[in-house]
């Protein structure tokens, strides 16, 4: 009894010691975007590798925030997030909601639901059935290609089947519909799952760079993932903050700290958010697949 309880403090204390040098090795290059973003020209200059700031400047998010085209993008990638969520979680949870209901030939219909999402149609076919629907250069095109995840479907309908029947039975009894059953019953008994999978969404949606590419021809119209492509990737942080924002300082900040901001700028939001929606995003997850 001894020996067992000494091995399992080792091995507790093994497993804290790995997961303290993941955490480290996780956060560490977060430090140094975050450092070299507050570092001044004579740091850039004299340093191979910054871990901390040894003169802090602002120049970069001065510089970064003053650009038009990047705090617009910012609102553009902000507001295709809300609106794609939005939607992704709307048409998901009513087509898994649908799934679950005894129809006439359920299991045909589930199999050919699935069947088509689970396959994806390629790049060419894809930009084609934009570019014919008339969605090309519109945020919209950004939303409806993407609108259901199968894998979200199937895990949300097993969530929809683990909530007991005699509550939608009660409801049916009490003379409800199955719109005010899916409102009233169904979805506030869902917040886990919908919080998760509204995560996942949103992520999606924040990160989307190669859709901005394909698909929106207008800068104007740009996510924050394509603008930051322009600024770190193709290295062109005039053409992507503009004239206006570079010429703000009479000694403009080195390119690779206005890099650097952008990426930690780019990050944060999705960062604020993920700590209020984690609660729920394992019970949501675990729920939806181990139930039904």
């Amino acid at each position: 009894m001894y020996n067992r309880s000494m091995l399992d403090k080792v091995v507790d204390g093994v497993n804290a010691l790995l997961l303290a040098v993941i955490a480290v090795l996780m956060l560490f290059p977060f430090v140094h975007i975050f450092s070299v973003s507050f570092s001044s020209l004579r740091d850039v200059l004299e340093k191979d590798f910054i871990l901390w700031p040894t003169h802090w400047v602002t120049d970069a998010y001065q510089t970064i925030l003053a650009s038009r085209s990047f705090v617009r993008s910012l609102g553009v990638t902000g507001y295709v997030t809300v609106l794609g969520t939005a939607v992704n979680l709307l048409l998901t949870a009513t087509m898994a909601y649908g799934l679950t209901r005894n129809v006439t030939g359920q299991r045909v219909i589930l199999l050919l639901v699935i069947f088509t999402l689970l396959f994806n149609a390629g790049m060419i076919p894809t930009f084609l059935i934009v570019k014919e629907t008339g969605l090309m250069n519109s945020i919209w095109a950004l939303i409806v290609p993407s609108a259901i995840s199968s894998f979200n479907l199937i895990v949300m309908r097993q969530f929809f089947l683990s909530i007991p029947s005699e509550l939608t039975e009660a409801g049916l009894i009490d003379g409800a519909n199955e719109l005010r059953i899916f409102t009233s019953i169904i979805l506030p008994l869902s917040k886990p799952s919908l919080a998760a999978f509204g995560l996942f969404y949103a992520v999606g949606h924040w990160n989307k760079y190669f859709e901005g590419v394909l698909y929106l021809n207008d800068s104007a119209k740009w996510p924050i993932q394509v603008v930051l492509r322009q600024i770190v990737i193709m290295n062109e942080a005039t053409a992507a903050l503009g004239n206006e924002a570079m010429m703000l300082l009479e000694n403009p900040p080195p390119p690779v700290t206005i890099q650097m901001a952008a990426i930690l700028l780019a990050t944060l939001p999705i960062l604020i958010v993920y700590p209020f929606l984690q609660k729920h995003f394992a019970k949501g997850v675990m729920l939806g697949s181990v139930k039904g």
